[in-house]
């Protein structure tokens, strides 16, 4: 019996989290592992055990999951995290927050579920490939393909990129002009902060306002911004305040109706290169207050 299971939660929750991009499907997931293992003989190597349930439940939930996907209501986000202390499990300060950033969960979706699964175990928890292999039913050397695809896809063999080296200041300096801008209209502005190839990704999930693509490119991305500012979020926000969502600064605002919404963005050689913004509701449980 694994008496100490309460000991690994929180851990397992981080690798779930990752592996699934939501809370209560983490929270969900390792409760069954528990509800599995309760009864177990002891084993020599709990977390290691444990790990191994836990990533087979999320494979398990990613079938289903890829479908719920390829129904979903425009571009899917994972759910942002207010206090990431809950979800530690990796590496902890600075490393910690970009194994957890925004970005990064948003690319592993595409992956395939073995790929993100060998990437992650491997990656950002430091599991052998040896043990991946068992938990993967595969063999060491295609774990290792896994993961090396995983990075490719994930372009993580190149230096990291600009947004992991920006200082906190730098962060609110950005996230305050780019809001600034938008606000105003000021386009000459905005062609200055982002990147030519910016991406913006908007989730409401079918039951928010949100653009219903993702967006490409300045013009495109400018346009949507400031439309959004001159025609609706002048009149509808109440508050806005800076907070820390998934170890880094992101932008909350609290609109008339009582509904929050989230702004995250990436940086990129000085320059903005991708925004990410939270509206599905059921997404922004954790923020409001």
């Amino acid at each position: 019996m694994i008496a100490d299971f309460e000991s690994h939660r929180r851990y397992l929750i981080g690798v779930a989290y990752r592996m699934l991009g939501t809370v209560a499907e983490a929270e969900d997931v390792v409760q069954e592992a528990y509800l599995r293992t309760r009864d177990a003989e002891a084993v020599e190597h709990p977390r290691a055990f444990l790990t191994r349930v836990v990533t087979r439940l999320c494979l398990d939930v990613l079938k289903s999951a890829h479908h719920q996907r390829m129904t979903y209501v425009g571009p899917w986000l994972p759910e942002p995290l207010h206090d990431i202390s809950d979800f530690t499990g990796a590496r902890a300060g600075e490393a910690l927050a970009d194994d957890l950033s925004i970005g990064l969960l948003y690319a592993l979706e595409r992956l395939s579920p073995l790929e993100r699964a060998a990437f992650l175990l491997h990656d950002v928890f430091g599991v052998d490939f040896a043990d991946i292999a068992v938990t993967l039913e595969r063999s060491e050397a295609a774990c290792r393909q896994l993961a090396a695809r995983a990075r490719k896809a994930l372009r993580r063999d190149e230096a990291p990129p600009a947004r992991f080296k920006v200082t906190p200041a730098d962060e609110r300096a950005f996230l305050r002009a780019f809001l600034e801008a938008s606000q105003s209209g000021d386009v000459s502005v905005l062609e200055t902060l982002l990147t030519r190839d910016v991406t913006l990704h908007s989730d409401g999930g079918g039951k928010a306002s949100a653009a219903i693509n993702i967006l490409e490119g300045r013009e495109r991305v400018m346009k949507f911004m400031v439309g959004i500012y001159q025609k609706f979020r002048r009149h509808t926000v109440d508050r806005v305040a800076f907070v820390q969502a998934n170890g880094a600064l992101a932008v909350l605002s609290h609109h008339t109706d009582g509904t929050t919404d989230l702004l995250n963005i990436e940086t990129r050689d000085g320059q903005i290169s991708a925004i990410y913004f939270v509206r599905n509701p059921d997404k922004m449980k954790r923020f409001r207050g």
